[in-house]
C-alpha cells in the first residue's frame, strides 16, 4: 500500500480578540489568534456549542489579517494542523495544536463590517474598497451581437 498523507483544514469561524502583528527574533512577522467555530446544534440543546482553535499566521497572511480582522470578525482560514510538544521550566510536558494559516480569506460583506473595528494597525483610516475585488463592466457598444431567429423550427435541436 503506498503511502499516503494529508493535513489541510479548512475552518470558519470568528476571532476571539484582536490579532496582534509581531516579530520573531529573525525579523519575520507573525501573529496568533483564537476562532471559535459553531458545532451543529445538539439535540439535547438548543444552544449552540463552540470549539475554540488556536492559529498562527506568517508572514504576508499575519500583515494581512492583523490589518484587515478584529475580534468579532468573521474569518475563514485553510492551513494545516501542527503539534508541539515541550517540556516547560517546571519539567512539565506540554502540547499544543495549532492551525498554521496559508490562506485567510474574508466572510462577512463589506457592510457587515464598521470602520472602528477595522482599522489598519498603522492607525489610518479603514476603507472598505481596499480589499473588494475590482468591477467589471462592459461596455454595450463593445457587447457581442447575437442573430435573431424568426423560426424556431430551423434549430437543429
Amino acid at each position: 500500500m503506498a503511502n499516503f498523507n494529508f493535513n489541510k483544514v479548512i475552518l470558519g469561524g470568528r476571532l476571539t480578540a484582536d490579532p496582534e502583528l509581531r516579530q520573531n527574533p529573525s525579523g519575520v512577522p507573525v501573529t496568533s489568534f483564537s476562532i471559535a467555530v459553531n458545532r451543529r446544534y445538539s439535540k439535547n440543546s438548543s444552544q449552540p456549542q463552540a470549539d475554540f482553535f488556536n492559529v498562527v499566521a506568517w508572514r504576508a497572511n499575519a500583515e494581512f489579517i492583523s490589518r484587515y480582522f478584529r475580534k468579532g470578525n468573521s474569518i475563514c482560514i485553510v492551513g494545516t494542523i501542527q503539534n508541539n510538544n515541550w517540556t516547560d521550566q517546571q519539567g512539565q510536558k506540554r502540547y499544543t495544536t495549532e492551525i498554521i494559516v496559508d490562506e485567510a480569506h474574508f466572510v462577512d460583506s463589506k457592510g457587515d463590517v464598521s470602520p472602528e473595528s477595522a482599522r489598519q494597525s498603522s492607525g489610518t483610516q479603514y476603507t472598505p474598497d481596499s480589499y473588494s475585488a475590482p468591477g467589471y463592466s462592459s461596455d454595450a457598444s463593445n457587447a457581442p451581437r447575437f442573430e435573431d431567429m424568426s423560426n424556431d423550427d430551423d434549430l437543429p435541436f
